[in-house]
């Protein structure tokens, strides 16, 4: 029985590690910006299929690099002309765009992928047993990338002037605009960092399962409860959340059939509001 519930964290972990990514770009956007881009679940959808396009052309590896570039451009090209002119309007402005925005690229990705479910026809292989927990060469590459990205995103943060820049943006805007900080470069930054986990996550999600057109949805909402655990703004709050509703939905599956393991976070969403709409690793303001 402890080496079923070792399992289940594993996974959980595993799991985790991939929402911490999608949590991090969202939250990052908030950070700066102050409103929650609710298009961020496409850019995890997008990525996912642009990979499977050049991959029929591209060896999978490569496959990965034009399609990043590409959700990159897309992301960036979400705030150049779309939020970067009603910026000013208020955040209701902002997130009923946002939403509009959503279903746009939802729609067009059906448009030219269709509805059915695709995948990258990767075989199933058979795990490696570590004390009886079996993880699988695809869950240690899911682990190992977003590890990477996390760690990239702490080294950015910390040790670089953007980094500082950043942070001071999040702290105070207008302060840091008459500081003479580059806003346009602060904010490329910012939606570049965002779509890039937001496309990463989505190859790694598509390699673990499938590619369908709501995939987006499903795993912004799983961001967005990880992001309100971990109190929006709060990157590495975000990355803790991530962790947290992987392990927590699939230590469900003990209890649920699995069919209702996307309920955890639902639950969560609206426990949090209702009692800790901070967060429970909630800061008042800022990029960390």
């Amino acid at each position: 029985m402890a080496e079923y519930y070792a399992q289940l964290i594993v996974n959980g972990v595993v799991a985790g590690s991939v929402y911490a990514l999608f949590a991090v770009g969202l939250t990052l956007v908030y950070g700066v910006f102050r409103f929650i881009n609710f298009a961020h679940g496409e850019l995890i959808a997008w990525g996912a299929y642009l990979t499977l396009l050049f991959s029929g052309v591209l060896p999978f590896g490569l496959a990965v690099v034009p399609a990043l570039f590409l959700t990159v451009l897309i992301g960036i090209g979400q705030d150049r002309y779309v939020y970067r002119s009603l910026r000013r309007r208020g955040r209701i402005t902002l997130l009923i765009a946002s939403i509009g925005l959503s279903y746009l690229l939802r729609n067009t990705l059906r448009l030219i992928w269709g509805s059915d479910l695709a995948s990258f026809g990767f075989e199933a292989r058979r795990g490696i047993s570590f004390f009886g927990i079996i993880v699988t060469r695809t869950q240690l590459t899911m682990a190992a990338a977003a590890l990477i990205f996390l760690a990239f995103l702490y080294g950015l943060l910390k040790f670089t002037m953007m980094g500082k820049r950043l942070r001071a943006v999040a702290d105070n805007m207008e302060l840091a605009e008459i500081m003479g900080i580059d806003m346009k470069k602060v904010g490329m930054t910012v939606w570049t960092l965002s779509a890039l986990f937001a496309g990463v996550g989505g190859i790694l999600i598509g390699i673990d399962t499938n590619l369908e057109p709501m995939m987006g949805l499903t795993n912004l909402l799983k961001a967005f409860a990880a992001v309100l655990l971990g109190g929006a703004g709060n990157v590495w709050g975000a990355l803790l959340g991530g962790l947290f509703i992987g392990i927590a939905e699939n230590l469900g599956v003990a209890f649920f059939s699995p069919g209702y393991k996307d309920a955890v976070s639902f639950a969560l969403i609206i426990l949090l509001l209702l009692f800790r709409p901070t967060g429970l690793f909630g800061l008042a303001r800022g990029v960390r």
